[in-house]
């Protein structure tokens, strides 16, 4: 019988068995070049996108690597939000379940303190946590972070953002001069050199490059509005599309409570995840959004780097993001594995220029708008905008000319003869235009 690809890293037979029961059939490429490091104990910096199969890329090796006779912390992995810790915890346990003799503790804010303290006297070989939670146990002495010889910092550039770093800082100094450190992140902000500089001594860069962004599982379209459309050209879309699971990302709690409420007067049942949700609150959205009691969910951005949710089939950007990699991750959001996915992002005219910056990160859209009740191909928006250039730049030409003819006196009914002067000038240059291009393609041709 052939081997299972994922022996070639020599792990215990217990996460070979784990990993068929998640039916790995193969490594990712991240899986393939980063195991291997983390076994050797290297210095990392990996910078890949969400749904990569990051998470196993860690967990796997550093659970091989625990020593089960010394039952002190070996390992600690951050994340900035509870959500992506609680989705670490899930996926080490599933490993755990089968490697029986690894113990793995979970640690975030928004619980019980002092209960954690008590759970932190059993100390776990690896601790998995939000940053603030982890070094306030380890500030007073209930967790031992400092015997840890290896910490892996998740989804490092959203610690930035998130203000969490000085506490990432705090825990890396609290470890041993030869432990060492794996770094996550989508991008590598300039804000973040300062803490790679400081505690990774000649990490090895490992970078996973999606040259063409287009998931060949993923459908992306392109609808336009006019600004004050966009809530009823969202609930147009909502009688188009049968989403097994939907997310809705606006850019900001305010446009998602907006949203929310225009959607709930329109008598559509909704999830909300955004900042201003207590802790609670979060947790109860998260398990009515697994349970499938929504069909759709609204998210704000930094949510959107914090859940994971199987079957999301959609993702429609309400708002285009500001920060256009938030739209790697909105969009990793649906297509995950081997299951289809459609991301569609409304526009308005003042949103066209991010529209053209994410293309210029190498996503390609299909044109589309709503109608006789279903989506149907239209011009291309950036062929309507070089068109609209050049019809500018005629414009700017031909005034010129037209002004000239027209220095005397100004008559009665003057703008309607500038204005049928200027396009039927605009008229002929597009013809002269047309010609000079088919003789000039002629030429070549001959050339």
């Amino acid at each position: 019988m052939a081997n299972h690809p994922f022996e070639n890293f020599k792990l215990d037979a217990e996460l070979i068995e784990a990993v068929k029961d998640l039916k790995f059939d193969k490594p990712t490429e991240i899986q393939s070049r980063v195991i291997p490091k983390i076994l050797k104990q290297a210095n990392i910096i990996g910078q890949s996108q969400t749904g990569t199969g990051k998470s196993h890329a860690f967990l796997l090796p550093l659970i091989q690597n625990i020593d089960i006779s010394i039952h002190e912390p070996q390992a600690v992995v951050v994340a900035p939000t509870r959500e992506l810790a609680q989705q670490l915890f899930d996926a080490a346990q599933h490993l755990t379940q089968f490697k029986t003799d690894v113990s793995v503790k979970l640690f975030i804010g928004g619980t019980d303190f002092e209960k954690d303290r008590q759970r932190a006297k059993n100390q776990p070989q690896l601790i998995i946590g939000t940053p603030t939670r982890v070094n306030d146990l380890a500030k007073h002495g209930d967790l031992h972070v400092h015997l840890a010889s290896y910490l892996v910092i998740d989804e490092a550039d959203l610690m930035i953002d998130l203000g969490l770093i000085e506490d990432v800082d705090l825990i890396a100094t609290r470890l041993d001069e030869s432990a060492n450190i794996a770094v996550f992140s989508a991008t590598i902000p300039k804000s973040l050199h300062p803490f790679l500089n400081k505690y990774l001594e000649q990490p090895e860069f490992i970078e996973i490059e999606h040259t063409t962004q287009n998931k060949k599982n993923i459908d992306f379209y392109l609808i336009p509005t006019k600004g004050d459309a966009k809530i009823d050209k969202t609930l147009k879309l909502m009688d188009v599309i049968n989403p097994y699971l939907c997310i809705i990302f606006c850019n900001s709690r305010d446009s998602a409570n907006e949203l929310g409420q225009q959607l709930n007067e329109a008598g559509i049942k909704l999830g909300m995840i955004h900042g201003g949700l207590t802790p609670r609150e979060r947790k109860q959205q998260m398990k009515r959004i697994r349970n499938l009691e929504f069909q759709y969910v609204i998210a704000s951005d930094l949510a959107s780097r914090g859940i994971d949710i199987d079957g999301v089939s959609h993702v429609i950007n309400f708002d285009v993001p500001n920060d256009i990699d938030f739209f790697t991750h909105r969009v990793g959001r649906t297509g995950r594995g081997q299951y289809h996915g459609i991301a569609i992002t409304l526009y308005s005219p003042d949103e066209e220029a991010n529209i053209g910056l994410i293309e210029e990160r190498g996503y390609v859209f299909k044109d589309v708008d709503i109608k006789n009740g279903e989506l149907q191909a239209i011009k291309a928006h950036n062929k309507r905008q070089s068109r609209k250039n050049k019809d500018d730049h005629l414009t700017n030409q031909i005034k010129n000319k037209v002004k000239r003819n027209n220095k005397k006196t100004v008559k009665p009914g003057y703008k309607k003869k500038f204005k049928r002067e200027l396009e039927e000038l605009k008229r002929k240059e597009r013809k002269q235009y047309s010609k000079r291009q088919n003789r000039q393609a002629r030429k070549n041709k001959k050339g």
